[in-house]
């Protein structure tokens, strides 16, 4: 289900959380949809289950998933997903960063919007 990279700059905590909305984005794990235990899931990634915590509690915040004690977490319904405007500005950035780098090797306008395109359809 979920994939680290142990030699990634990216922490596994936000390795977990990534993975997570990829899932999520992609259709793998449907709303409602049962997640693995914490201890669970730290067994088989291998990774200690206070750093799985610490990613589930984050999901949480963010309105991902939400927990029934006793029951375990849950993915969340699209419609409870908290869309930040820190969120939404980071990534901006980082896009408008590598349409730059993009342009910079020698792609042109019509390129770099062809290959967005085509980015768009694989992805939504």
């Amino acid at each position: 289900m979920f994939q680290l990279d142990m030699r990634s700059n990216r922490s596994i905590y936000e390795q977990v959380i990534d993975n997570f909305k990829e899932l999520v984005t992609r259709g793998v794990l449907e709303p409602d949809a049962k997640l693995p235990s914490v201890r669970e899931l730290s067994r088989s990634l291998t990774v200690n289950p206070n750093t799985i915590q610490k990613a589930y509690r984050e999901l949480e915040r963010q309105g991902f998933i939400y927990t029934v004690p006793g029951k375990g977490a849950f993915v969340s319904p699209r419609e409870n997903v908290e869309i930040r405007d820190e969120d939404v500005r980071r990534v901006t950035d980082s896009i408008r960063q590598e349409i730059r780098e993009l342009s910079f090797i020698g792609l042109g306008r019509e390129e770099i919007e062809a290959l967005l395109e085509s980015i768009l359809e694989e992805t939504l």
